[in-house]
């Protein structure tokens, strides 16, 4: 995996209840083993984690591919992925 590249953590969205005024902590570079969430694997590298503040709470679809536009939220991006 290059710096630049995220990993594919999965084809899709991870749907995930939360609650509103928290806030959860969005993997960015796809290595985490508490996906969608950051558990720390990115140290060392240049992926950091976005933070996330749920105004309301609800289902959330959390992007999986990484490589979402509208990021932590997915936009389908990994419809396009090769």
């Amino acid at each position: 995996m290059s710096e630049t590249a995220p990993v594919v953590a999965q084809r899709g969205s991870f749907k995930v209840e939360v609650e509103a005024g928290k806030s959860y902590w969005w993997c960015s570079c796809g290595k985490s083993g508490k996906q969608p969430f950051c558990d720390g694997s990115h140290k060392g590298s240049a992926f950091r984690p976005m933070e996330f503040k749920a105004e309301e709470s609800g289902v959330v679809s959390f992007c999986g591919c990484k490589h979402s536009a509208k990021q932590p939220r997915c936009d389908g991006a990994h419809n396009r992925l090769p």
